[in-house]
């Protein structure tokens, strides 16, 4: 029996899922200038809902990200900003450009960086395989 002072069962105490875990291949450092740095398989197309975890996944000597920018008509609305651990992160969305949806990420001062987006309705299998072929040559095969 517990009475109202006793600390709660903890088979009674809601569990709450871990957060989803950044899906992030960076392509391997060579000195090779290449047009893609990387591959990210967002988990829903709610960028203010991944941009976080995408964030807080990017390797450790990459500086701030400023600015986010997605080409692809599958994103839900973009206000022109969010914060992001504690930081303003413009975002911007464009449609008009050709070819496979990609993030560029900005850190002002500091460079870009394009990472390819994986559509997250993409079977598991064929996603770790391109996220696999990245890892290994830096150049992501045809879905």
């Amino acid at each position: 029996m517990t009475t109202a002072g006793d600390p709660p069962h903890p088979a009674d105490t809601p569990h709450h899922a871990p957060p989803p875990v950044a899906r992030l291949t960076i392509a391997p450092h060579t000195d090779t200038t290449r047009r893609l740095d990387g591959l990210w398989w967002p988990h829903s197309t709610d960028l203010l809902t991944e941009l976080p975890e995408l964030l807080t996944a990017l390797p450790f000597d990459w500086p701030r990200i400023t600015h986010a920018t997605v080409n692809g008509a599958a994103w839900c609305a973009l206000p022109s900003h969010t914060l992001v651990a504690g930081h303003v992160v413009r975002l911007r969305r464009t449609t008009g450009r050709p070819g496979p949806d990609t993030i560029c990420l900005v850190s002002a001062g500091n460079g870009r960086w394009d990472l390819l987006i994986i559509p997250p309705s993409t079977p598991e299998p064929e996603a770790v395989r391109m996220m696999a072929e990245m890892a290994r040559t830096g150049e992501p095969t045809p879905a």
